[in-house]
């Protein structure tokens, strides 16, 4: 028998060089929503090198545009194609997705970057740069565990589908795309920014606005109008009361760790129009967390009648209530049990390759792995070599060893979970 972990371990080596390289490119293309093509097809030309089916395709149809699941600030995906690469197994093992986004959230104020935003800059073996933690370098590791299997001769059972999708900033719309046109497997190993620790548990979320409704007067005799920015106050504290009241009642112990587990965040606030005059609108905009295991219909639920509760506090909200409305991106909760055999694969290989148990938790934000669980019935882990801190931060980096590490449990646990064909030499 072939001692796999000193062979994969050997073969990264060798092809480290390149394989940061190539990761220096990937950061180096601004794949912003919208701008995703170029690495995309670059993407596509390397599985097609590695010989796998590779699927290339801008997302369209009424299908995925009426889908209750869909969520977009866009209806047109010219310019942001969807790949899927194939790697055919021999047959008679299971299947896995290894599942990873190309678009990256713009750099910001570039003042704040000590380099180019996608530089790619490599120091102190941390590789720089927008993307590259969230999450190309979990990507990277995803296609060097199947690459150094084909460069060791591997033939697995199950087959492997490497998927490089888009819209995940935005809600999931390229994962989804995926599910609709009919990939789906046994399981799904999504590297997301988790600094390694393994999250069978996602958290979803959803956005949400508030407009608060006042009476305008003159600010000179304000005491005739009513001010919706008052008003909005009795608002903010009452979806306070429902984070607390949400957050008492959540006992998993994979959310022990976090303060606010599921938490309700107001970002955005606008109202008035004229200092002299009493403000008769606020808006508020939001983002409410989702326990894995609940249903979103039931989380807006508790909103919607938290708001109509004011009418009891406040005379004003039972004339004027609160307006409720979901918009904008969604991510889907999802939880995967502690005892899935995947989890139980990569507990084993984790111990094997970094000598030490793995930190388990739950995700503190939702990734695309809450659709495949719910939609494709495909049963989502997420964890990658990204440093969750810096993820949408200045200076984003990850840490070059990490994206070997993790590529070499990603190789250790595909032989597993997929199984060996016979036809390999083992000897």
């Amino acid at each position: 028998m072939a001692n796999w972990q000193s062979l994969i371990r050997e073969q990264l080596e060798k092809d480290r060089e390149a394989a940061t390289a190539l990761l220096q490119d990937w950061v180096k293309d601004p794949s912003v929503q919208g701008d995703e093509e170029s690495i995309q097809e670059s993407i596509a030309k390397t599985l097609a090198s590695m010989g796998l089916d590779v699927d290339l395709w801008v997302m369209e149809g009424e299908e995925l545009l009426q889908h209750p699941y869909f969520v977009s600030p866009r209806q047109a995906f010219a310019g942001s194609p969807n790949v899927v690469g194939v790697w055919k197994g021999a047959g008679e093992g299971r299947s896995i997705i290894l599942n990873g986004h190309v678009d990256v959230v713009p750099a910001g104020d570039q003042a704040q970057w000590s380099d180019d935003p996608f530089s790619g800059k490599v120091e102190d073996g941390k590789l720089f740069g927008r993307g590259a933690t969230d999450m190309k370098g979990g990507n990277l590791s995803s296609l060097l565990a199947i690459q150094v299997l084909q460069k060791l001769g591997v033939q697995l059972k199950g087959d492997v589908i490497f998927q490089s999708v888009v819209e995940e900033e935005s809600g999931g719309a390229g994962t989804l795309a995926t599910i609709l046109r009919g990939y789906k497997a046994d399981a799904a190993l999504i590297p997301e920014p988790t600094n390694m620790k393994i999250f069978p548990k996602q958290q979803g979320s959803m956005w949400f606005r508030l407009t608060v409704k006042g009476r305008s007067a003159h600010g000179g005799t304000r005491y005739e109008g009513v001010s919706a920015i008052e008003k909005s106050l009795a608002v903010v504290q009452a979806v306070g009361s429902l984070e607390k009241e949400r957050n008492d009642r959540l006992d998993d112990p994979l959310y022990e760790k976090l303060p606010i587990p599921i938490p309700i965040n107001i970002g955005v606030i606008e109202g008035g129009k004229w200092p002299s005059s009493v403000a008769d609108l606020v808006k508020l905009e939001g983002r409410m967390g989702v326990a894995p295991g609940e249903q979103m219909e039931d989380a807006k639920a508790e909103m919607a009648a938290a708001l109509k509760g004011l009418a009891e506090i406040d005379p004003w909200f039972a004339e004027q209530p609160v307006e409720l409305e979901w918009y904008g991106a969604r991510w889907v909760p999802g939880a995967v049990a502690e005892d899935h055999p995947l989890m139980e694969i990569l507990h084993r290989q984790f111990v094997e390759v970094t000598g030490e148990r793995a930190v388990v938790e739950a995700s503190p934000w939702g990734t695309d792995g809450g659709l495949l669980t719910a939609l494709a019935d495909t049963p989502a882990i997420v964890v990658g070599p990204g440093v969750t801190q810096v993820a949408h931060y200045p200076n984003e980096y990850i840490v070059l060893d990490d994206v070997f590490r993790c590529a070499e449990i990603f190789a250790l646990t595909l032989i597993e979970w997929c199984g060996i064909a016979d036809t390999n030499n083992q000897n």
